[in-house]
C-alpha cells in the first residue's frame, strides 16, 4: 500500500486552510485518511504550520512519501533535516550526538530567520503606516490653509461690506443732516 503525506483541504471558498494526512495515495483527496499529522493555513502571513514533529519523521522513516507542497512544509520544520541526519547516524557517518548538536544549531538558524523575517514584515507595515499618516497630515494642512484662505477672504469681504454700508449710512445721515438744516433755518424765519 503506496502512503503519501499530502493535504487535505478545508475551510471556505476563497479561503482555504489544509490539514497534513497520511492517506493511501489511491484514497481522494479529502476522502480518507490514515492519520492526520497538522495544519497548513496560508492565509496568514507569514503562513501558520502546526505539526506533530515525531510522527511525521516517524512515518518519513516507515516510506511515506511527501507531495512537493508537504515536502516543503515539512523541510520548514526541520522534518526532513532530522530524517537527514539520522540517515547519515544509521549509516555510521557521525554519532547521534553529533546528528542532535547539528539539528539544534540549524534550528537555531531557521529560528534566526524566521524572526528577522517577522521583523521584516511589521517593520515594512509600521513603516506604510507612517508614510500613510505623513500623506493625511498633508492633505489636513492643505485643506485647513485652503479653508483659512477661504475664512479670510470672507472676513476681508465682510469687513468691505462693512466699510461700505458705514461710509454709505454717513453719506445718508450727511445728507439727512444737510436737509434737516434748512428746515430748521425755515423755521426760525
Amino acid at each position: 500500500m503506496p502512503v503519501k503525506i499530502r493535504l487535505a483541504r478545508h475551510g471556505k471558498k476563497a479561503y482555504a486552510f489544509y490539514h497534513i494526512v497520511v492517506a493511501d495515495n489511491r484514497a481522494p483527496r479529502d476522502g480518507k485518511f490514515i492519520e492526520k499529522i497538522g495544519t497548513y493555513n496560508p492565509n496568514t502571513n507569514p503562513a501558520t504550520i502546526d505539526l506533530n514533529f515525531d510522527s511525521a519523521l516517524a512515518w518519513l522513516q516507515k516510506g511515506a512519501q511527501p507531495t512537493d507542497t508537504c515536502r516543503n512544509l515539512l523541510s520548514e520544520k526541520g522534518v526532513m533535516m532530522k530524517k537527514h541526519l539520522l540517515g547519515g547516524v544509521a549509516k555510521g557517518a557521525f554519532s547521534a550526538e553529533e546528528a542532535e548538536s547539528r539539528f539544534e544549531k540549524w534550528m537555531k538558524e531557521k529560528a534566526g530567520k524566521v524572526e528577522a523575517a517577522a521583523a521584516k514584515l511589521s517593520g515594512d507595515k509600521a513603516a506604510a503606516q507612517k508614510a500613510r499618516l505623513a500623506e493625511e497630515a498633508k492633505v489636513k494642512e492643505a485643506r485647513a490653509a485652503a479653508l483659512a484662505e477661504k475664512r479670510a477672504a470672507a472676513q476681508a469681504a465682510a469687513a468691505a461690506e462693512a466699510a461700505a454700508e458705514t461710509q454709505v449710512e454717513a453719506a445718508e445721515e450727511e445728507e439727512h443732516a444737510a436737509t434737516d438744516e434748512p428746515l430748521a433755518t425755515n423755521e426760525e424765519a
